[in-house]
């Protein structure tokens, strides 16, 4: 080589190093280098090439990524990006045909608040959205919270549900800090020193099992028949059941383009159940006049707020007995039949239930009537009873028509629904005992309770945290530890592989905008995936195959999105082409999805214990030694961090809590609620209330007004 060129590379050595090194931009590209080397070093050496191998492939990653660097520069934006910004500067994502539902946009988010905490949603009078949700947005409780191994398969993929409680051995159990994590070990560190397994879940007490038989108008409590569960229960007295998944948070939910565990809400809204374009038969009522009516398919973007908000309450494991239909629980306020645990509430459409109850039930019951609301309420306070329980002038009724423009509920005209299912737009009463009829209005109830929870829950941002305002340009948000851990969040951690973006999820609308709904991921064979879900290795797939299930219509469709395109049925069931891979996707390759749950934000994590899809870990130590040694079951890199390393990662975490929500200031305020904590009694035994129910352990939360309170304990605190 001669001189010219070695004096070239020299200064070209020398100003690649300067960059890397003196400028911000320089060092966080240096940071994902080493990332990425790393990555290369973990994926050869559980794929067992020989040494030579790994150390060429190295090398040529190294020259690649600096090639790229030096080739692009300052405009390297996938790498460096530019300055991060506060979650304050990210739009809460809504549907861009929302102004062609909804007439007054502050009446439906009073009319979602109202829904989301009224008791009397559910089959027993007693469970709402909120008995869920009501500790930063997730569950705090910690007795009768275990549910076996209930979405267990075969490796075929068969249903093989494991009905034995592991974790305190039966159900009524008061968990214990001992308790976790539920996979032991006797060195955190090293995930071959196992002591104990258990596939049971940490997750929220719903309803009893029970039968609907029919809605009583203008009372809380449905007609049920009560049935022995085979699982849940205490010496032959039902315990109430417990959801197969642990809860995640509401709060800051608004920005996921999918919802729940395994992305089963669908972006788009349907107007009547959780799976958007994938039913073909959902369709509302509109009223082009009110002697003119006909059955419209809807279909709202970015809306899986709404397609989540319409799934519990007809769960017969979160607040509805089994065979319930939202124009029944309106007809309170306003089937098909469940297998042993609810498979359609999480993996399947076997025994979906369509909505045509839940509106007869809640139009003659006056708002709120069992719980006081704060007079200071952020959003209710002007229509507080305080001292009294309730909504005062206020119907559920006339709470719709505020808020939802006229064609979706102004109409004479009546919807028969035979015992068939076939529906049929009438000008007056057939009163058949072979029909059910319901008011437009009660028929669309499903359209008005999605979109009314969305709206609320789209106002539970929390943006003001100490990581917020240091994005913002205050250095001193952050103390000193904090900010190396956020240093290992970004670096040694890889933590952002998964949380990415200023949302901390890949599972974001931002991120699906940019990245596309399907991705190949960045190393090994770049299989396929759906953006945002990821398989860490919680436990194995047949312990729960989340995004690996299907929907349960007919064709029994994939609910990943990847399988999606591979049978060419991505667009007809997501409303758009599907992104253009390179390599091109191809039918027979595997797709990264068996296992695989959604991102979750990280914002209030400190809160909202326990963690993961299992509720398997129960303190954020714990997540973090699962990470630290590389995931429970082979999935992911070790990273070798030291005890401080560790230590200031978890304060990084707990400097992501905005002090509004820790202490239940507006938005995070709420009227009161009383809650089942478990039933009096024990594993052993509980008290029988007469009809072959346990008696339930009530625990009041109290109504908090916009000033917020002094906080409520965490989860086993």
């Amino acid at each position: 080589m001669g001189i010219l060129p070695i004096i070239s590379l020299i200064i070209f050595t020398t100003a690649l190093s300067s960059y890397l090194l003196l400028t911000s931009r320089g060092r966080f590209l240096l940071k994902s280098l080493v990332t990425k080397i790393k990555r290369q070093e973990w994926k050869f050496r559980y794929s067992k090439p020989n040494y030579l191998k790994s150390r060429f492939l190295r090398t040529i990653t190294i020259a690649a990524i600096i090639l790229v660097a030096v080739i692009a520069g300052n405009t390297v934006s996938a790498v460096t990006g530019p300055s991060p910004v506060s979650l304050k500067s990210v739009s809460v994502p809504e549907p861009d045909n929302l102004g062609d539902f909804v007439a007054d946009k502050t009446a439906a988010i009073k009319l979602g608040k109202t829904l989301f905490w009224d008791m009397q949603v559910g089959s027993d009078g007693k469970t709402s959205c909120a008995s869920c949700h009501f500790h930063a947005g997730a569950d705090n409780r910690s007795k009768n919270q275990i549910a076996p191994g209930l979405l267990r398969v075969n490796t075929d993929g068969t249903e093989n549900p494991d009905s034995v409680f592991n974790v305190g051995g039966l159900p009524n159990y008061q968990l214990k800090p001992e308790d976790f994590p539920f996979h032991k070990l006797s060195n955190p560190n090293d995930p071959k020193t196992i002591v104990s397994d258990h596939n049971d879940v940490s997750s929220s007490q719903g309803i009893f099992n029970s039968k609907f038989v029919d809605i009583i108008p203008g009372n809380a409590e449905d007609k049920v028949t009560t049935d022995l569960d085979p699982v849940f229960n205490v010496g032959g007295i039902n315990v109430r059941r417990v959801e197969p998944r642990n809860t995640p948070t509401v709060i800051n939910a608004a920005f996921n383009f999918r919802n729940f565990w395994d992305g089963r809400a669908q972006n788009i809204f349907n107007g009547v159940n959780p799976f958007g374009l994938r039913d073909p038969n959902a369709t509302v009522v509109k009223a082009t006049n009110p002697i003119r009516a006909e059955f419209v398919k809807v279909s709202l973007k970015n809306s899986s707020l709404a397609s989540q908000a319409v799934g519990p309450p007809l769960s017969s494991f979160e607040s509805s007995a089994d065979g319930r239909s939202f124009q029944e629980i309106g007809d309170k306020f306003g089937s098909d039949k469940l297998g042993l645990v609810d498979r359609i509430s999480f993996t399947s459409g076997k025994g979906r239930k369509l909505p045509r109850k839940l509106a007869k039930k809640l139009l003659p019951l006056r708002p709120l009537v069992k719980q006081i609301v704060h007079p200071q309420d952020s959003v209710l306070g002007e229509d507080s009873r305080s001292p009294q329980p309730g909504l005062k002038d206020k119907t559920y009724e006339q709470m719709i028509k505020d808020a939802f423009k006229q064609e979706w509920w102004n109409s004479t005209r009546l919807i028969q629904v035979d015992s068939d299912g076939k529906r049929t737009i009438v000008k007056r009463p057939d009163r058949s005992l072979e029909t059910n009829e319901y008011t437009v209005l009660e028929y669309n109830f499903s359209l008005f309770f999605g979109l009314a929870i969305q709206l609320y829950e789209s106002t539970l941002i929390a943006n003001d945290t100490p990581y917020d305002r240091y994005l913002e340009g205050n250095t001193s948000a952050l103390t000193a530890q904090q900010q190396r851990g956020k240093g290992l969040f970004e670096g040694k951690g890889l933590c952002i592989g998964c949380h990415t973006g200023v949302e901390l999820t890949a599972a974001s609308v931002s991120s699906v905008a940019k990245e596309g709904r399907i991705k190949r991921a960045p190393f090994g064979p770049k299989s396929p995936e759906d953006n945002g879900f990821f398989n860490i290795g919680v436990r194995p797939p047949t312990d729960d195959p989340g995004l690996g299930g299907h929907d349960g219509f007919p064709g029994s469709n994939p609910l990943s999105e990847a399988r999606l395109a591979q049978l060419g049925k991505f667009k007809d069931l997501l409303g758009e082409n599907p992104p253009t891979l390179s390599p091109p996707l191809n039918s027979s390759e595997t797709v990264f999805a068996n296992g695989a749950f959604k991102a979750p934000g990280l914002r209030n994590v400190e809160l909202t214990a326990p963690y993961f899809h299992n509720g398997g870990q129960g303190t954020l130590e714990q997540v973090v030694d699962f990470y630290n040694r590389g995931g429970d079951f082979g999935v992911l890199p070790p990273l070798n961090l030291s005890p401080q390393e560790k230590q200031d990662l978890v304060t990084f975490l707990k400097g992501l809590t905005d002090d509004r929500v820790r202490y239940d200031k507006a938005p995070f305020d709420h009227p009161q609620l009383f809650i089942p904590n478990g039933h009096v009694g024990n594993s052993n035994s509980v008290v029988n209330d007469g009809t072959g129910k346990a008696k339930d352990d009530t625990v009041e939360i109290p109504a908090v007004g916009r000033n917020g309170n002094s906080g409520t304990p965490n989860f086993l605190s």
